[in-house]
């Protein structure tokens, strides 16, 4: 074979491939179109068929809205405000996730983190972060738990005494100011 004549293959056997790829593309394209097109595709079996878990095997939860969140934590910063307080509000649902949060005028940058990881302590143990950095005297260890601060100032949301929420404050003179205002956006929930 000539030079020539090898590159003729060569070339000829690129237009080949190249037209098969062509072919095997567009009836895969066509055979996909037209079964689209015959009907609609069916649910997987897994989704069609009902697939509810047993009763016994769960278990409900309540939840703050974001409305009654907002309240609260206007309601706190309102508390504050009225004693010239300037504070930084958290609002955290059951699971720890921040809901919402009101930095007041002149809050220091320091209450933003400060009122999060009150509101998520105080929801965790269900419990006023007051009363719990009283248990760090017997249980030291409970300060370095991710997320966690136990400084007075966090106060928990409770529905049928079970934990819904916690409220966080952070900013005013002394952790009993905080935790009074977080108390007042408590409260407000129950009027």
């Amino acid at each position: 074979m000539t030079k020539h004549t090898k590159n003729t293959m060569s070339l000829r056997a690129r237009l080949l491939t190249g037209t098969v790829a062509a072919a095997a593309l567009g009836a895969g394209t066509f055979g996909a179109i037209s079964a689209n097109a015959a009907e609609p595709a069916q649910a997987p079996a897994a989704v069609a068929a009902d697939t509810a878990a047993h009763p016994r095997d769960l278990t409900q939860s309540t939840h703050l809205t974001i409305d009654a969140a907002t309240r609260a934590a206007q309601a706190t910063l309102d508390a504050a405000e009225a004693e010239n307080q300037r504070v930084t509000v958290a609002v955290v649902d059951r699971n720890g996730n921040t809901l919402v949060t009101l930095r007041g005028d002149g809050a220091g940058p320091q209450s933003y983190e400060s009122a999060v990881r009150k509101a998520f302590t105080a929801v965790s143990w269900n419990a006023p972060t007051s009363e719990l950095a009283k248990r760090l005297e017997t249980a030291p260890n409970l300060k370095d738990i991710p997320g966690t601060l136990f400084l007075a100032g966090g106060a928990p949301v409770t529905a049928k005494g079970a934990p819904i929420a916690g409220i966080g404050v952070a900013g005013a003179p002394s952790g009993t100011l905080d935790e009074k205002f977080a108390q007042a956006g408590v409260a407000a929930l129950t009027r």
